[in-house]
């Protein structure tokens, strides 16, 4: 995912990702491990579980609260560590305070997650170092729900600039209204 020909590969303005970055990192992965996971409903992490998992994404919810029980149908895991198999992408509801720490437990993983995208409000540039110096790529102050209904169209339907623009169909997925990514560019 981070070879030369990807378009996660090389130095990133996280001031301003491109589409294309994005996409590719949505497209790029198929399990998300979401650190800060809520069973509480009005809660942002539970409403972007819920909708990841709406779009075929396989989530596994972290919160030591909640360990052994379920969230959404998935069952709640500790830590990362704890999680039974490798995860593709890490999504990070916690304060920028605490993702040194976050990026520690990531690191010391036997299999490195191939993304760690950091919620809206939460940019640590340090730990995006240090995480991009191991070929795992970062997106910070971004929400993967927020992005992905931008890029697929399903967030014009409330009247809100997607800022893209296309003559070409987007994907159609199961359900009245539910669109998916665009494979092909």
């Amino acid at each position: 995912m981070t070879d030369s020909a990807s378009p996660l590969a090389g130095p990133v303005d996280h001031d301003r990702y491109s589409d294309t970055y994005i996409r590719a990192v949505l497209n790029g992965v198929s399990s998300i491990a979401v650190i800060g996971a809520s069973a509480n409903t009005v809660r942002p992490s539970y409403f972007v579980q819920k909708y990841l998992l709406a779009k075929g994404y396989r989530v596994l919810p972290i919160n030591p609260g909640q360990a052994g029980k379920e969230i959404l149908g998935q069952p709640v895991f500790a830590s990362l560590a704890a999680i039974p198999e490798p995860v593709d992408m890490v999504d990070v509801f916690r304060a920028s305070e605490a993702v040194p720490g976050v990026v520690d437990e990531i690191l010391a993983l036997p299999t490195r997650p191939k993304v760690v995208w950091l919620q809206l409000g939460i940019r640590n540039d340090a730990a995006a170092e240090r995480l991009e110096a191991e070929n795992i790529a970062v997106v910070m102050n971004r929400c993967p729900k927020i992005e992905y209904a931008r890029l697929c169209g399903e967030i014009s339907w409330t009247g809100v600039n997607s800022r893209t623009i296309s003559a070409k169909r987007p994907a159609r997925m199961g359900g009245v209204q539910h669109l998916g990514l665009k494979r092909d560019d």
